[in-house]
């Protein structure tokens, strides 16, 4: 599962999870636990959605989140 956050156009930024990354040719993204990114539900679903499709023409941009493995590497280190 990766964590995303998805810049909807006209709306608010949904974070949600996903299975797998769009790949490309795809027509929709569906998101899992869909909620705005201070946690709150997102105003114009229903409060028991679980599941969100979008299609891509809707969607500006798609941010991955890191997971926790990677933020464990240790990046570059000025001595």
């Amino acid at each position: 599962m990766y964590s995303v956050i998805v810049h909807i156009n006209n709306e608010e930024p949904v974070l949600a999870e996903v299975e797998v990354l769009p790949a490309e040719g795809a027509n929709i993204v569906t998101l899992q636990n869909p909620r705005r990114r201070d946690g709150q539900e997102v105003h114009y679903l229903d409060e028991e959605t679980t599941t969100m499709i979008v299609p891509l023409h809707r969607i500006n941009f798609i941010q991955v989140m890191p997971s926790a493995e990677t933020e464990d590497v240790i990046g570059f280190v000025r001595e």
